[in-house]
């Protein structure tokens, strides 16, 4: 499969995220749950701790990938949900660690909600993966 990026403009990119790609040639396409800070059992894990739960919902998004035999440089949109939107933005250098390796900067929405499906989970991220 082959990505291009699309930035009109390049403010996104200082973020780690393109405006839009282009694939083509792309064989299988995996659209992933939203994933959270929860362990193995569905439990919430790092009440009120925004940076572990990011680190832990990447966790689990990757595990998700990789049962489907795919992995971050696949993932081509990303949905990111947020009690506390100033909060989250502050520790995007998580996300940023974990995409700048892999060379990809994917589409994202940051979105502030409510609350998320479970009182203490404050991140969720969804995933749409191709290759």
């Amino acid at each position: 499969m082959k990505r291009t990026a699309v930035n009109p403009w390049s403010w996104s990119l200082n973020f780690g995220y393109n405006q839009a790609e282009t694939l083509v040639g792309a064989n299988r396409h995996l659209v992933c749950a939203g994933q959270t800070s929860v362990d193995a059992d569905g439990n919430p894990q790092h009440p009120g701790d925004m940076r572990n739960q990011i680190a832990l919902a990447l966790d689990n998004m990757e595990a998700v990938l990789r049962a489907a035999d795919m992995g971050l440089a696949d993932v081509v949109r990303l949905i990111l949900y947020t009690t506390d939107v100033d909060e989250a933005v502050k520790h995007f250098d998580v996300l940023g660690s974990r995409f700048r390796p892999v060379d990809t900067a994917p589409p994202m929405t940051l979105l502030g909600v409510s609350r998320l499906a479970l009182p203490s989970l404050m991140f969720e991220i969804e995933a749409t993966a191709a290759d």
